[in-house]
């Protein structure tokens, strides 16, 4: 089969596409025929070693695919032809891939393949960042930075999808701000200055969540922008600069600073995926929530995928189809 193959630590442009023997599926596992995989940053990272998982050299990335069942373990509720998607960890930049029953889940018809390897990462981080560790409130105002990415845009439709009343994009253009707003998002602001075009929308309250996968030099602003007993969600440092907090910022209104590791959490607790899956299922079978597509690349351009992830030229969420 051909897949691509991570066989040394030198970025994108090292990743080949290689012809590799077919994965055999264990006792627990589906054999999938992958349709289409997500690329998120987790792999941008692993084509340089920078990742905290480093499975040995060579071997395939991509922890995302949708596509049809060729093999299901017996009990299990799959059946050979069914559509479903899953998070294999590693394995999805191929033509097929095991994973966990436990990890695979049922694909409506109605979910492209594209949006069914654009669902389980994003949307299940940011329901379990803004619901669990959140503790989202109907009619809390949320910021969302990065909003016309796939993180962002998943966590403005989760938010409104769960109650949010305002949910408020940052973003670096006009024309992601558009994304930002067709995401869902009721105001968009530009990075620049956001704190204080913050405080005027919400009549100098403040907001009551931050999500932020970025990190960098406007977490200052992002602490600033809460309200009393406000939560900053640190889901990531796209931006590659991990931000300090100075504790007594903490103080002044009885905020939060809250660390969201889905990974960490999701895989230390059996069936806790699964229990999420249930709760978003019917509101991505129904459109509610709709991951947006903002570049797909066949499986051979692989490191031009990536090379937009990195570049931040692509909105949405990215996919290989295979």
């Amino acid at each position: 089969m051909r897949a691509i193959q991570i066989s040394r630590y030198e970025g994108p442009d090292a990743i080949e596409l290689v012809e590799t023997d077919r994965p055999v599926a264990g006792n627990r596992q589906v054999l999938i025929e992958v349709h289409a995989a997500g690329v998120a940053f987790p792999e941008l990272l692993q084509t340089r070693g920078l990742y905290q998982m480093k499975p040995p050299l060579p071997y395939v990335p991509g922890a995302e695919v949708a596509g049809v069942v060729m093999e299901a373990p017996e009990g299990s509720e799959f059946s050979v032809g069914d559509r479903v998607a899953a998070l294999c960890v590693v394995g999805g930049f191929a033509e097929v891939v095991a994973a966990e029953a436990s990890m695979t889940f049922p694909l409506p018809d109605s979910v492209t393949f594209e949006q069914g390897a654009s669902f389980l990462f994003n949307y299940l981080t940011v329901e379990f960042a803004l619901v669990s560790r959140g503790r989202l409130a109907e009619g809390e105002t949320v910021l969302v930075h990065g909003a016309a990415g796939g993180i962002g845009t998943a966590a403005i439709q989760v938010a409104k999808a769960f109650g949010a009343g305002t949910v408020i994009a940052v973003v670096s253009t006009e024309e992601k701000g558009s994304v930002a707003l067709a995401a869902g998002a009721d105001h968009f602001v530009l990075v620049d200055g956001f704190k204080d075009i913050v405080k005027e929308i919400t009549g100098g309250r403040g907001v009551d969540i931050v999500v932020d996968p970025v990190g960098g030099d406007r977490f200052t602003d992002s602490l600033r922008s809460l309200a009393a007993d406000g939560r900053a969600l640190v889901i990531g440092f796209t931006a590659g600069d991990i931000p300090t907090v100075q504790v007594n910022r903490l103080l002044l209104n009885n905020i939060d600073v809250v660390g969201v590791g889905w990974g960490a959490y999701a895989l230390s607790r059996p069936g806790f995926p699964a229990t999420q899956w249930n709760r978003l299922q019917p509101l991505l079978a129904s459109g509610v929530l709709a991951p947006p597509i903002g570049a797909s690349f066949p499986l051979d351009d692989a490191a031009k995928a990536l090379h937009a992830l990195e570049s931040r030229s692509a909105t949405g969420k990215i996919v290989l189809t295979v």
